[in-house]
């Protein structure tokens, strides 16, 4: 899945020839899972029309103040497009229209859409060899990149004009692909490696029946997705769950018994920088499994369990650079429980939910926690999205590794 996947991304068009390409660019940004707007100069419907980006875009495009067919004049509101955008793009970008973005001007929507902007801004040259090499162009170049606009080099090949050389525009699968680098390279966790563990274990009574518990894995598979949002290759180690996640720095690993998840915890975890056991892995397994489904011959069953295998202990046991979380579920004498935890199974935070908190716990959408960390600071939250809290923890690990 690609890095823009959900995200706004706004396009302004100009008119130059290389505006046919944004037919596929919007057509990659689509694939890539964005949602995208168009907002076009007025002369780049002489190039492409509103009517090929708006069905690919499935959004209306824009390239006036008001939409003068319409019988209210209803205006198109430039704040609200920039304010959208988590990504706004303008290609092509022409001579005129950088010209004009440097010095502030502000004639058409597209224009007053960039001033508008708050989030990142790319900007795709597209022009002739000599226009592209003028000291005007050259410093309009410069000085958009100083105000923290990103420019996407222009290629070298046959220009419009017959001329070869740089200047053309660069291919909508460069664009994207360079977008989605740059955003990579810039978010918190890129070049870092964590291991989730997630959902439930089942341990087998018979070839039919087993010890399990109600955990649905949406907390793991939150935090999964928020760290490879985050730019964090991760490896999810999740029990039986009926989650989904598609994402390309995402590695889901299936397990099925405690067993299963020590095994897989272990083979991953001296590759990785940051582990979070966020799984409700069984504390009991059956000592002996039944190799045929066990008959009901009596009023009651008897099973004798042993202990499993402690993982998040045996991580802090081996643990170097490491830095280690773990989940405790309490429902009495929750803080000085979680503390215990943290300190006996070396680990550098916990995460505490109660039973206690309505909302917290097993199966809904939502959970309260409270973030002990090694150093003794405690943080309270509120009642949150399991989503939210996920960033929440996150960012409290990129606080910590990068302190």
């Amino acid at each position: 899945m690609s890095i823009l996947n959900g995200k706004n991304v706004l396009l302004g068009v100009t008119g130059g020839i290389a505006a046919y390409k944004t037919a596929s660019l919007v057509r990659l940004f689509v694939k890539s899972g964005a949602n995208i707007k168009v907002v076009m100069t007025p002369a780049a419907k002489e190039f492409v029309t509103p009517l090929t980006l708006s069905t690919l875009s499935k959004n209306p495009v824009h390239s006036t103040f008001t939409n003068e067919e319409d019988d209210n004049a209803t205006w198109n509101n430039h704040v609200d497009l920039g304010l959208w955008a988590d990504v706004f793009i303008v290609a092509p970008a022409t001579a005129n229209t950088l010209s004009k973005m440097m010095n502030g001007a502000s004639d058409n929507l597209l224009l007053a859409t960039y001033l508008s902007a708050k989030c990142p801004v790319y900007f795709a040259p597209a022009m002739d060899l000599d226009m592209y090499k003028h000291p005007a162009s050259l410093e309009s170049f410069e000085k958009l990149q100083s105000f923290g606009n990103i420019m996407i080099p222009a290629g070298s090949g046959e220009l419009a004009s017959g001329l070869v050389g740089e200047g053309r525009m660069a291919e909508p699968e460069d664009i994207v692909s360079f977008i989605e680098q740059d955003i990579l390279g810039k978010l918190p966790l890129r070049g870092k490696k964590i291991l989730i563990t997630a959902g439930p274990t089942y341990e087998a009574i018979d070839p039919v029946r087993f010890i399990g518990n109600h955990s649905s894995g949406k907390m793991g598979f939150e935090i999964a997705k928020a760290s490879a949002n985050l730019g964090a290759e991760v490896v999810l180690i999740s029990g039986p769950t009926h989650q989904k996640v598609s994402h390309s720095l995402i590695n889901v690993v299936p397990v099925v018994s405690a067993a299963d998840m020590y095994n897989a915890v272990h083979e991953h975890f001296n590759t990785v920088d940051v582990a979070v056991l966020s799984a409700a892995v069984a504390d009991f397994t059956p000592k002996e499994v039944s190799n045929q489904k066990i008959k009901k011959k009596s009023d009651t069953l008897t099973l004798e369990l042993g202990r499993t295998k402690d993982i998040l202990a045996s991580l802090g046991d081996i643990k170097t650079s490491q830095y280690l979380v773990g989940f405790a579920l309490e429902t009495n004498n929750e803080l000085e429980n979680a503390k215990g935890k943290l300190k006996r199974k070396n680990l550098n935070l916990i995460v505490l939910n109660s039973l206690n908190d309505k909302g917290a716990g097993f199966k809904g959408d939502t959970n309260k926690v409270t973030f002990i960390d090694d150093a003794g600071n405690i943080t309270e939250n509120s009642l949150k999205s399991k989503a939210d809290v996920a960033i929440d923890l996150l960012n409290k690990i990129i606080e910590n590794i990068h302190a």
